[in-house]
Parts: C-alpha cells; sequence; structure tokens
C-alpha cells in the first residue's frame, strides 16, 4: 500500500491518486498516504496519539495528531537530497489513531498505548507517530520492545527521566526513566540530544547520566556541530535496535512556539533536519514526534514543523525498505 496506489469513490467509483489531487481536499491522512484498514502487507504504520494528559503546564499536543496531519499535506514524495521516494520504497499507511478507553485515567491510557503498538509490533510494522505528550513514548516502549531493551535517539530540551510528582509516575516528564526501571530501554545506547533550561530540581538530568546515558546540552551540541553530534549518536546506539524520539521543544521556540513547554536557545530547523539525513542506515524499530501543542500557533507553523520532522524520518524508516 504506497501513497502512489489509486483509490476509488465510494460514491462515484472514480478513481483517484490522493497525492496529485489538491491538497486542500479529501480526508486528512499524514502525508496524503492511504487510510489503510488493516495492517496486512505494511512496512510503515503512520499513527496518530492525541493524548495530554500527562503535561505539567500547558496542555494542548492532544490536537497534535490532528493539525499535523493538516499541515502534512505540504509534504511532497522525493527528498531533494537523497532523490528518494519513501512512498516507493516501502509500503505506508495511515491507520488512525489510538481509541482511548478511560482518557481520565492514566493506567487504562498507558495499556491501550501498549495493547496497540503491540499488535503493530505483531504484524512486522514500524510505527512512525504523532503525538501527544511525550507521556506516549513509555507505552509505546512496552509495546514494541518485547525482544529485550532498545537503544533510543532522543531530541529535546528534557531528559525526561524524572521521578513521581504530583502522585503519579505517568507524565511527559518521565517516559525515559520508567522505561530504563522496567528494562525496555538500554541506557547505555541512549542519546539526549539538545538538553538546557534551568532546573527545578536536578532529579532528570542526575538520573540520566548515573544510569550511563549520553547528554548532549545545547552548549556541547553548539560547540561539537552537527556532524560530530551526528558520528557520537551513531557511535552510542552502534547497531542494534533503536529508537528515534524527537520532541519539539528541543527547537528553539522562534521555530516551534506551538508547545507546551517552550525552552529558548535550542536547536535550528536546518540544524534538525542535517542530523536526521545523517542517520540513514541505522536499526530503527520505531519513532514519533512528540508535544506538538496547536493551541499556542494559531499560524500552524509548529504543526508544519511536526509534520517536516516526521517526513524527515519516515524517509531513514523507509531505507531500510529499499531494493
Amino acid at each position: 500500500m504506497s501513497k502512489n496506489k489509486k483509490s476509488k469513490s465510494p460514491v462515484t467509483g472514480q478513481e483517484y491518486q490522493a497525492s496529485s489531487e489538491p491538497r486542500y481536499t479529501g480526508i486528512p491522512s499524514f502525508m496524503r498516504s492511504p487510510i489503510a484498514t488493516s495492517l496486512d502487507a505494511l512496512n510503515i504504520a503512520l499513527v496518530g496519539v492525541p493524548y495530554d494528559g500527562g503535561v505539567t503546564n500547558r496542555a494542548g499536543a492532544r490536537h497534535g495528531p490532528r493539525e499535523m496531519r493538516n499541515q502534512s499535506s505540504f509534504m511532497r514524495g522525493y527528498h531533494h537530497v537523497t532523490r528518494v521516494n519513501p512512498f516507493e520504497q516501502a509500503s505506508i499507511a495511515d491507520v488512525g489513531d489510538v481509541i482511548f478507553s478511560e482518557q481520565f485515567n492514566h493506567q487504562a491510557v498507558v495499556d491501550d498505548i501498549t495493547n496497540f503498538f503491540s499488535l503493530i509490533k505483531k504484524a512486522g510494522v514500524i510505527p512512525l507517530s504523532a503525538g501527544g505528550d511525550h507521556s506516549i513514548t513509555y507505552p509505546i516502549f512496552r509495546g514494541i520492545a518485547k525482544d529485550g531493551p532498545i537503544g533510543m535517539i532522543h531530541i529535546d530540551a528534557h531528559t525526561d527521566t524524572w521521578g513521581e510528582i504530583w502522585g503519579t509516575k505517568f507524565h511527559h516528564g518521565s517516559p525515559f526513566r520508567l522505561a530504563v526501571e522496567d528494562g525496555l530501554l538500554d541506557p547505555k545506547r541512549t542519546i539526549q540530544i539538545g538538553i538546557r533550561g534551568a532546573q527545578s530540581f536536578l532529579d532528570g538530568i542526575d538520573f540520566s547520566l548515573s544510569s550511563g546515558m549520553r547528554v548532549v546540552f545545547i552548549e556541547e551540541f553548539n560547540d561539537m556541530g552537527v556532524k560530530k553530534v551526528i558520528e557520537e549518536a551513531r557511535q552510542v546506539v552502534g547497531d542494534g535496535p533503536v529508537y528515534l524520539s524527537f520532541d519539539v521543544d528541543g527547537l528553539d521556540p522562534v521555530y516551534a512556539p506551538g508547545t507546551g513547554t517552550p525552552e529558548v536557545g535550542g536547536i535550528t530547523t536546518l540544524e534538525a533536519q542535517q542530523f536526521l539525513r545523517g542517520l540513514m542506515g541505522l536499526n530503527f524499530v520505531g519513532g514519533d514526534v512528540v508535544e506538538v501543542a496547536p493551541p499556542f500557533d494559531p499560524t500552524g507553523n509548529t504543526a508544519l514543523v511536526g509534520a517536516t520532522i516526521m517526513y524527515e524520518i519516515l524517509c531513514l524508516f523507509a531505507d531500510r525498505f529499499k531494493d
């Protein structure tokens, strides 16, 4: 099932190709990809996880998947650097959103996300998700890291390795601490990039460092330059299975103001694209773009940035299926 496969109108029976239709027409899907009715024959599943019950301040990321679908209509097929069309390399489709049984119940949400991604894992499909806040990544790990701990490349302003706060351990500041404690994430094959900002307490940074994660603070990122950080990331994760998690607050808020916890002095969009392009050939088993909160950016630019980052990651994933 590729972007180039034709669909039929259920009313008239007319055939059409979604990628060739005007961008303002049709039912929105990620990058105008087909909307799947099953996981059969898929290589990569594009998933929405519209949940932000784990935020510690500004909510709004629950609206991220819908607006990222809208803005992703600006994406095209061929990458101008690689000259490769991911939709011609792999079978890709939008499989819809995770459906929640009890939106106000953290544990139920964790279980719903886990079950959803367990089925994707069982089908042998690689998931690429749009959040939602960063708490969604922990249950995604529960669903896909069933064969042993995986590595991670993590772009973010925050380490997201806090402990329990306000009576719960399920929040957007804790997913990778939980994943390490549950044996889902190998901290020694984890690199966190772009970390910055004043801290209320140092618990998260201390956990990342003491557990063996490689933490690249934004000051070191700027000193090293993108190429050296690419080399460092590839060395840390090696050839084993690796997950790519991109929080848009890793970018400077001049590029992505629509997010829950903005931190000034971040990565530029061009640096992010250059960095991602340097990860081609790694053994990716999944990824996400999280914390796009459209209510804080009525221009739609943050959602466009998120969709563009999703496209760059999709190209990395599709490379695994080239002939």
